[in-house]
């Protein structure tokens, strides 16, 4: 694959990778909230180019104090050439209710990955495009979530090989939602009115389509990888969050809007996974 494509390719997606952002909506700022995270897994060879990877994860969050998921990942990649990579993977995700000390409604997640990247010396630079579709089990208002949950990741990667054993890394990453809500209401005099403001309608009458695209996470990261063995590593990482979710509250019947929030947060990760190799 030619250089320059790839590096093309890598300014167009970033210089695209800008938010739409709908009105009819009010700013709640929530409080700064940190979490950890820990993770094993393996990564087996299984042909020239072809590995399958799998991992077992758990999530503490709310300033470390209690229990956020437990989660599975299953993941396919293939190496095509030294600037390009294909991937595939499923999630289930199982979260922790504090309030009711039980797992519940777990989450399927299905992904698509397209990686390209370029070496230079002992740097590299790659841009990895995800795909990925959240399907949720057990009860939900439909009026307030989409079924799946639709999202693109954009995240841009840099690597540094020069050293034996540590190998660093930074990269950002932005999380677009596809499949919003749009929402078709004013908001007057506290209360949320349709254009003709009229307080009462058919089912879904503030809703005008699942097309809501907007920019909802920004991901700085930095971290290392230490080898311990060749065929086994430990990766240390901190995220950084920066969360602006659209949040809406509707009755069940889909004939009122509660409220159309859009809330606006810092949470932040350390983590720690260990891989073996072989």
């Amino acid at each position: 694959m030619n250089k320059k494509i790839v590096l093309a390719a890598l300014a167009v997606l970033i210089a695209t990778a800008s938010p739409t952002m709908l009105c009819a909506q009010t700013d709640v700022d929530l409080d700064p909230e940190f979490g950890g995270r820990l993770s094993v897994g393996i990564d087996k060879k299984l042909t020239r180019g072809l590995h399958l990877t799998l991992d077992e994860e758990i999530r503490f969050h709310e300033n470390f104090s209690s229990l956020n998921r437990l989660q599975t990942n299953l993941g396919l990649r293939y190496k095509v050439d030294n600037y390009l990579r294909l991937g595939i993977g499923y999630s289930m995700i199982n979260p922790y209710s504090s309030t009711n000390t039980q797992f519940k409604n777990t989450r399927h997640r299905v992904m698509l990955d397209v990686t390209g990247g370029y070496s230079f010396g002992a740097w590299r630079l790659s841009l990895r495009e995800r795909g990925q579709a959240t399907f949720r089990t057990g009860d939900f208002n439909r009026y307030q979530t989409p079924q799946p949950l639709i999202e693109l990741k954009s995240r841009l990667k840099l690597n540094y090989k020069g050293f034996q054993r540590w190998q660093p890394y930074a990269y950002a990453e932005l999380r677009h939602s596809l499949n919003a809500p749009v929402i078709n209401a004013y908001y007057s005099n506290g209360s949320y009115l349709t254009e003709g403001y009229d307080e009462e309608g058919n089912a879904g009458w503030f809703i005008s389509g699942w097309n809501g695209a907007y920019l909802n996470r920004i991901r700085f990261s930095l971290g290392t990888t230490y080898r311990l063995s060749k065929a086994s590593e430990l990766d240390f990482y901190l995220l950084a969050d920066r969360i602006s979710e659209k949040s809406v509250d509707a009755n069940a019947e889909g004939t009122k809007l509660k409220s159309y929030t859009r809330e606006k947060g810092f949470v932040g990760w350390a983590g720690v996974s260990y891989t073996n190799k072989f």
